[in-house]
């Protein structure tokens, strides 16, 4: 329990901050790339590194950049097909998901994921 107050607080320390941040840059679409998953996933490291040790957070932030490229790849492919192929944006997406699993696990793989 005292383990989800703490992210509570620590979570919404690091979202307050992040959105200050987002609210001197220019232009202001950056703002929702400051909002949310960069402050979730360093609030999760560090409850990470108090609970578990450096070693364990260090495992999940790999995992973390194995997921943040193999949505960069999905991404890109969802945008390619889109706009080049100009094909519709459902069969864009399920074939750019059915791309997607084999690179996320691969990337999993390398990064040394938890078996």
């Amino acid at each position: 329990m005292t383990e989800y107050i703490v992210r509570f607080l620590v979570g919404g320390a690091v979202v307050s901050a992040f959105a200050m941040l987002a609210d001197v840059l220019r232009p202001k679409s950056f703002a929702g790339l400051f909002g949310a998953a960069p402050s979730v996933a360093l609030a999760t490291l560090g409850i990470a590194i108090y609970a578990h040790g450096a070693g364990y957070a260090a495992l999940q932030s790999r995992s973390m950049m194995a997921g943040a490229i193999a949505l960069a790849a999905y991404s890109i492919l969802v945008c390619h097909l889109l706009v080049r192929t100009r094909l519709r944006a459902l069969p864009a997406t399920i074939l750019s998901l059915a791309a997607w699993l084999p690179v996320a696990f691969l990337l999993l793989a390398i990064a040394g994921a938890q078996t």
